[in-house]
């Protein structure tokens, strides 16, 4: 079972790092190709969900990703300043 959280500052030059390591949790649990670009793009879309919308003046915001494993699925959830997205990803026999 994989668990792993990790904290960037709301900026979008940061959110840069997430999603690489987005792709690298995606293809260690067998994700590759368009799919493993589809759980980046799915790490984007929960953000917009979280990060409220002055991030760009303030960046003492942090936003939390945390990456599970849960069954046959790969759970990824964001939080930001009091705000929580959760996304799905369907892993690979």
């Amino acid at each position: 079972m994989l668990v792993l959280r990790l904290s960037v500052p709301a900026g979008d030059s940061f959110q840069s790092v997430a999603k690489e390591l987005a792709a690298k949790v995606a293809a260690y649990l067998g994700v590759t190709g368009p799919e493993a670009r589809a759980v980046a793009a799915m790490l984007d879309r929960l953000a917009s969900h979280v990060v409220p919308p002055d991030h760009h003046a303030d960046l003492d915001k942090d936003i939390t990703f945390e990456f599970r494993q849960a069954d046959r699925e790969l759970l990824i959830e964001a939080r930001c300043a009091g705000r929580t997205s959760e996304g799905r990803h369907r892993l690979p026999v």
